[in-house]
């Protein structure tokens, strides 16, 4: 009834609700990525209390990574089956008992319970795939700017809550820091059970930016959808070479942004005697570019080639990476990364997204998408566990950031074995499925 209620007030103004479902899609973005990021400011931390070495902590922070993407298909069918405002809360519960319920564990296997199982499944219940389901239900036009600020919400989740988090495990111990993006899941959770609706037919709307004369669609009957059938989805689309190349394309992806520099950041910072909390804003300056990076990259998507836009994202952060054992890790050195890495951290969402749709349909661009996502987290998972191995093993990140520099630029070259236009593939998806 409230949301009804807003939906009619904002109409008779000439706004359309579709706009309140990205603020709360923006939130509940927000603070996902603030619980995933803050463990990566907690690695020296949990390794001084407890005796856990930072190889044992990444492997537990691998496993987030793993169900993080591995979640995504499965995302989709729950959506389609419970509906968007249920799934939603559902994943705000989880993400913040998981990170509450660490405050009190003692044992490694708790780590990998709390932060690697709950904070996993939660938060993959809520990734990117849920941006591509809001921008492709309730938006006509404009998908591509709205996917890019969606998916800047990870940005700034990271702006707001790490510089915050930092400062807080310096003066008051780690357990709490984990207390604002608690009572932020708290929040956004109530905000999801008042706002947060299906599809715009449930309000007696049409998408934004429908043809003029468009008729609300009737109640469209549930899919008759499985857990299977993201397996089919996926069994469909092998065959497709776009698919493999977009799939690994953003394995690379995912290997040089969450795996590599979001959880092992402030350690990397910190082995060259830079604090916890210089390290975290100097995160925090990438975030606010990379607001308006992804912001950017959402508005170029729906106007230039998306093969040429992802060529440069994925060779400009491979140059970035490149540089940062050489920044000697000064101000302006640093300064420097976070600029020109931050402006691309997750600015290749939006131009994947389009390619996705373009190439697999409307109707599967969320199931769809939700694979070419696992592959991100898989790549997330390897960097997490594998940097973790490197620095345990050698004492400096230094080949974990040029082995994940050159896969960059391995990716900025197979987008480009993408024909443009791409080859329309939405008949065997449907028939998959």
């Amino acid at each position: 009834m409230f949301a009804l209620s807003l939906s009619s007030w904002l109409r008779r103004r000439g706004l359309h609700y579709s706009w309140v479902i990205v603020a709360v899609t923006f939130l509940t973005g927000l603070t996902s990525s603030a619980a995933l990021g803050l463990p990566g400011a907690l690695l020296q931390p949990l390794s001084r209390e407890f005796g856990w070495d930072v190889g044992q902590i990444s492997s537990a922070l691998a496993v987030r990574f793993v169900l993080f993407g591995l979640m995504g298909p499965f995302a989709a069918i729950l959506m389609e089956r419970f509906g968007l405002r249920q799934v939603v809360v559902t994943a705000l519960a989880l993400v913040g008992a998981g990170m509450a319920l660490a405050t009190r564990m003692t044992q490694f296997w708790h780590l990998v319970l709390f932060w690697g199982i709950m904070l996993g499944v939660g938060s993959g219940m809520t990734a990117l795939v849920l941006s591509a389901v809001v921008s492709n239900r309730w938006f006509d036009s404009r998908r591509g700017l709205v996917v890019g600020l969606l998916t800047a919400s990870s940005a700034t989740g990271q702006l707001i809550f790490l510089p915050v988090g930092a400062w807080l495990i310096e003066h008051f111990g780690w357990r709490m820091a984990v207390i604002p993006v608690f009572a932020a899941c708290a929040l956004v959770a109530v905000l999801v059970l008042l706002l947060m609706r299906n599809r715009p037919n449930e309000l007696g709307l049409v998408p934004y930016g429908a043809a003029p004369g468009t008729q609300v669609a009737p109640p469209a009957p549930p899919m008759r959808v499985t857990f299977a059938t993201p397996f089919k989805v996926l069994a469909g689309v092998a065959g497709n070479r776009v698919f493999w190349i977009l799939f690994g394309s953003f394995f690379i992806c995912g290997l040089s942004t969450n795996g590599l520099i979001q959880t092992h950041f402030i350690s990397l910072c910190g082995d060259a005697g830079l604090a916890a909390v210089p390290a975290a804003s100097v995160l925090a300056m990438m975030g606010a570019f990379d607001l308006v990076g992804t912001i950017g990259s959402g508005w170029l998507s729906d106007r230039y080639d998306n093969r040429k836009l992802l060529f440069m994202y994925y060779g400009l952060r491979g140059l970035s990476l490149f540089w940062l054992p050489y920044s000697e890790f000064t101000f302006y050195g640093l300064s420097l990364f976070a600029m020109f890495y931050g402006l691309d951290w997750i600015a290749t969402v939006p131009p994947t997204v389009r390619l996705v749709a373009s190439t697999f349909g409307k109707e599967q661009a969320g199931m769809v998408f939700g694979w070419v996502f696992a592959g991100h987290q898989l790549g997330a998972a390897v960097a997490a566990w594998g940097a973790g191995r490197v620095r345990t093993m050698m004492l400096t990140y230094n080949p974990a950031l040029f082995a994940a520099g050159a896969a960059c630029l391995v990716a900025a070259g197979i987008i480009l074995l993408i024909r443009r236009p791409a080859v329309a593939a939405v008949a065997d998806v449907k028939a998959a499925a």
